[in-house]
């Protein structure tokens, strides 16, 4: 296309713009910046605030925004800015101010539904349609510890699935996760539109600071140049993510204070205990035992827990898997025990 447009917003062949697009029956827009390449080609979205206080992530799309040059784009590359702009005015964490809800669990949304569904369809409709690429930029919440990963699409066409996997393993994290979810988180959803795409997580406790954003932004500039949407040569790392298998993801039963006995990146064997939920008398209300062996990639640091709310999430994986994982750390290549956490690295 030589001229490429979302809503109001415009830019030709060569071109730069930024401005809001209007979310679907609401009173303001989203921050966005579209970026035609000087040259025919495919069409990469990026998002940053799908989560408004996972601030590694809007950072790094702002400045992608402001520092990636048309004139080295071959195709074109649309990036929100800021997805959940009114929860990020008002420091919620997770969800959308007005309803509560979390936008990653609302796609593909709806034109008469609340403002979270209205938003989800609004990026559906009007960016994601376009798209033939996805990158969705995240990091730990301000409750929530984590290890860098990224998760690949998994339920999706196997020529999607491939795609995203590739996405993936360019990514200088430590884990990767292949989703087995269709619908609900906006990659996942564009996976079952035919988009493959990832989501990226680096960071986490809502901190934010340069070197994490350097690290998203190395990230994305080596996957565009991988698609050809990006000149230059695209570059492998030495240890590619680590592949974990299933992904628990455990829910607190109870609310009350949370105390983890690990932290992220962290392994452990089936059957430890890797929390408590205990009552204002010290009374023991839950404990969380691991269902299989594996390593921590979030979870709640918070001493207030939430009934309903996320407690702890892992990735499992065999015995000759986990194996090599304790015999050699992600991060730092050295020989570790299993208790070992590669944020010390």
């Amino acid at each position: 296309m030589s001229v490429l447009c979302v809503g109001d917003l415009r830019a030709e062949r060569g071109e730069k713009t930024s401005g809001y697009v209007q979310i679907h029956g609401a009173d303001f827009g989203i921050p966005v910046t579209l970026i035609c390449g000087a040259q025919e080609g495919k069409t990469v979205l990026i998002s940053g605030g799908v989560h408004n206080a996972e601030y590694v992530g809007i950072q790094a799309a702002m400045e992608l925004a402001d520092e990636l040059n048309p004139r080295e784009v071959i195709g074109n590359i649309i990036i929100i800015r800021l997805m959940n702009r009114t929860g990020f005015e008002r420091r919620t964490m997770s969800v959308v101010y007005e309803d509560g809800k979390n936008l990653n669990r609302e796609f593909p949304g709806s034109a008469g539904g609340t403002l979270a569904e209205r938003i989800c369809y609004t990026v559906e409709n009007m960016f994601l349609r376009q798209a033939d690429y996805y990158i969705d930029l995240h990091c730990g919440d301000g409750f929530e510890g984590l290890v860098s990963y990224v998760y690949c699409q998994g339920a999706a066409a196997p020529e999607v699935v491939k795609k995203s996997r590739e996405m993936a393993e360019i990514a200088h994290v430590d884990y990767l996760v292949e989703s087995s979810l269709g619908r609900g988180g906006a990659y996942n959803y564009a996976g079952s539109m035919g988009i493959p795409g990832i989501l990226l997580e680096r960071g986490c406790s809502s901190l934010w600071c340069k070197d994490l954003v350097e690290e998203d932004k190395h990230d994305v500039r080596n996957i565009l140049r991988y698609l050809g949407v990006l000149e230059g040569k695209p570059h492998r790392h030495g240890k590619p993510p680590i592949d974990v298998g299933e992904v628990i993801y455990e829910d607190a039963g109870h609310s009350g204070c949370w105390y983890p006995t690990r932290q992220p990146g962290e392994t452990f064997r089936k059957g430890e205990i890797l929390g408590k939920i205990c009552d204002y008398f010290g009374n023991v209300l839950e404990i969380c035992t691991a269902k299989k062996d594996g390593v921590i990639l979030y979870e709640t640091i918070s001493l207030c827990i939430m009934r309903g709310t996320p407690m702890i999430a892992y990735g499992s994986w065999d015995e000759e898997t986990m194996g090599k994982i304790v015999k050699q750390c992600a991060v730092c290549g050295n020989d570790h025990d299993a208790h070992h956490t590669h944020l010390h690295c």
